[in-house]
């Protein structure tokens, strides 16, 4: 397994629930996970993230603030995936909400639009989730 130089570390209230959520739900792979405290390494084909359970009894320094949900807040993964509708499927069959269901965004980049197919979740503890397939991209020519 190739490490990732960026891999989030995202703080979870219910490890189970997460675990659930990320694996069985989106199909995220257990890379590696430890049990005190409960944590576990993901990876997803290009992307990498890790969940921790919060511990209240334990003074943690990287918790900066109060953790009320929705966590994450001001932030969104954008996470490349190779098919949208395979991980839309999943997440309708597991009757999981969806913010924003697919769509298409297209971006410019100097006088290139390159395009994406998106779709929007929030994991059980709120943070945001962008899936982005690509489209490819489009010459601006006026």
């Amino acid at each position: 397994m190739k490490s990732n130089a960026l891999k989030p570390e995202l703080y979870v209230k219910d490890f189970v629930k997460s675990l659930n959520f990320y694996t069985e739900i989106l199909n995220f792979k257990i890379e590696y996970q430890r049990e005190n405290p409960k944590f576990a390494f993901l990876s997803f084909q290009e992307s990498q993230i890790m969940i921790q359970e919060i511990d209240p009894n334990e003074k943690d320094e990287y918790i900066t603030g109060d953790l009320q949900y929705p966590l994450g807040r001001g932030i969104n993964f954008q996470i490349h995936i190779n098919s949208i509708q395979a991980l839309h499927d999943s997440v309708k069959k597991n009757n999981y909400p969806i913010r924003k269901d697919i769509h298409d965004s297209w971006y410019k980049v100097n006088n290139i639009l390159r395009g994406c197919r998106q779709i929007l979740l929030q994991d059980p503890d709120g943070y945001l989730l962008r899936f982005s397939e690509d489209l490819g991209k489009k010459i601006i020519t006026s």
